[in-house]
């Protein structure tokens, strides 16, 4: 057979490669040829039109919404999550086969005008697939697909903008700011810039990385929101999320009001495009009337009817975050990081940095702080673990262990997949106990984080950097200690497994020092 995937994750970094590497090999596995479509942080280099034509069936392992999917319409199409498609490849290709094999009797969706379904194949989704399910539990997972897409493409704003402005911070101290829009620091009272071409000679070079990355997470809410409505309704829903999610910030409503507008949008917008309209108007429809209509509708219900109810939301989230302390403080520090543990990169993962990312724009820098230790936690002791036990390892396991020293320092909390994976039962908990420790005692610290993301790399923008660094080696201990403990029980050492973990020694001289 010819197959055609695509993979997709809400951060396009380490799942959506991942996934797209078990497909391959489960397909080559089962004798088929495949061809794989990575829409991740790097970018597609899409599947060529011909492969698509010629192929018997199609894979959709995502988490996000497919770009440019219309172009497989037609197609048997078998659709799941990214999780799956890492542990489960072998039985997603052979879904994928009876898809193809039930192809002559499947329908294929009538084009709507301009709308996001447009195009897309209706096959009998397969038992166990990602998106499968009715009612409740289907809604739910759309739902989730909508979120993640916004997120996704929100998170390289909150990385670039975020980092500048915490070395703008770094450089320039906590003046810099009130030198830049104005306002009083320490005794002193500085005038708003508003000749911007005289930044760097009124602020500085720091004022100049403040302003820049001000102004990019200044976009944080609005891409979120326009990019929910994108994944509900396509492009027609691009216009009127972004204009949700700019009222949001503008009436105070903050990131909340950046999903609730999102999510208005991409429904209006959809509502809009389904609409049956004489041809003559057809053409006009997703240019002039959706983007009016939808905008106008959405603007008028965020500033007029739900703005200040959830601006008083996101007042009260913020105050309830900044007055946080001691013990209450510490158990939020759990809790995320238990979450962080838990998927690894996977839909609760994201809720709790998420999270983060919304206590950070609201000021708030210890709950990011806790995030991304718990964060880093997960692959850091899962290559302790390879180091101080590798007969409890595969060889492919060590050597992922090997890897997940970087990703884990780079806080790429995916490193610890292929473990998990494995070995979920006794692996999971271990990722969640080390995480829930480390975010607990980064809150017990105090320390805080103006970077959103970069791991051990952005040490520098990290308050007590000390305490933060011996969080994390405190919660990898326990990581490591508690997989090598789970995995111990009941584990006999097999000859090959004593050598690779013995060295050199003869066999007797192994087993007497295992002994």
């Amino acid at each position: 057979m010819k197959i055609v995937a695509v993979t997709s994750c809400p951060t396009g970094i380490a799942h959506t490669y991942m996934a797209a590497e078990a497909l391959e090999q489960a397909a080559r596995n089962a004798g088929h040829e495949i061809k794989v479509e990575t829409q991740g942080a790097a970018g597609a280099e899409a599947v060529p039109d011909a492969d698509i034509a010629a192929a018997d069936a199609v894979v959709f392992a995502a988490d996000v919404e497919v770009r440019n999917r219309e172009r497989f319409a037609g197609k048997p199409l078998v659709q799941t999550s990214v999780k799956r498609a890492i542990n489960d490849a072998p039985n997603l290709i052979a879904e994928a086969e009876a898809a193809a094999s039930a192809a002559p009797v499947a329908a294929t969706a009538t084009p709507a005008a301009g709308g996001g379904d447009a195009g897309r194949p209706v096959t009998p989704t397969p038992t166990g697939g990602g998106g499968g399910g009715g009612g409740a539990a289907a809604f739910g997972n759309q739902l989730r697909g909508w979120l993640m897409t916004g997120v996704s493409y929100m998170i390289p704003f909150v990385a670039a903008g975020g980092i500048l402005i915490a070395l703008g911070f770094l450089f320039g101290g906590g003046a810099v700011k009130p030198k830049v829009y104005g306002g009083t620091f320490e005794g002193v009272t500085y005038q708003a810039i508003t000749d911007f071409t005289q930044v760097v000679q009124k602020a500085g070079w720091a004022g100049l990385l403040f302003l820049i990355g001000a102004t990019a997470f200044s976009m944080l809410v609005p891409i979120l929101a326009g990019f929910i409505a994108y994944a509900m309704a396509d492009r027609p829903g691009l216009v009127p999320g972004i204009v949700a999610g700019l009222l949001a910030n503008l009436v105070g409503a903050g990131f909340l009001g950046g999903l609730v507008g999102g999510l208005l949008a991409g429904a209006i917008a959809l509502y809009l495009v389904r609409l049956k309209v004489p041809r003559a108007f057809a053409g006009i429809m997703p240019v002039v009337f959706i983007p009016l209509v939808a905008t106008l509708l959405v603007g008028f219900l965020m500033v007029v009817v739900i703005g200040k109810p959830i601006a008083a939301a996101q007042t009260g989230l913020t105050n309830w975050l900044n007055g946080l302390s001691g013990s209450n403080a510490v158990l939020l520090g759990l809790l995320l990081g238990l979450m962080m543990g838990f998927d690894l990169g996977g839909p609760v993962n994201k809720v709790a940095y998420t999270f983060g990312l919304a206590a950070l724009a609201s000021g708030n820098t210890q709950v990011m702080a806790a995030v991304m230790a718990a964060g880093m936690v997960p692959p850091l002791g899962l290559a302790l673990a390879t180091v101080l036990r590798k007969h409890l390892f595969s060889d492919a396991e060590r050597k992922a262990g090997e890897a997940a020293w970087l990703l884990g320092a780079s806080f790429i909390t995916e490193g610890a997949i292929p473990f998990a994976a494995a070995d979920p039962i006794r692996v999971v908990p271990a990722t969640m106990a080390g995480g829930g420790v480390a975010g607990a005692l980064s809150m017990a610290f105090k320390c805080g984080s103006r970077a959103p993301h970069g791991g051990i790399w952005v040490i520098g923008l990290i308050e007590k950097p000390l305490l933060w660094f011996l969080a994390i080696v405190i919660g990898l201990a326990v990581s490591a200690a508690l997989v090598i403990v789970l995995k111990s029980l009941g584990h006999r050492a097999s000859d090959e497994e004593l050598e690779a973990e013995m060295g050199d020694a003869s066999l007797p001289g192994r087993r007497t020092a295992t002994a």
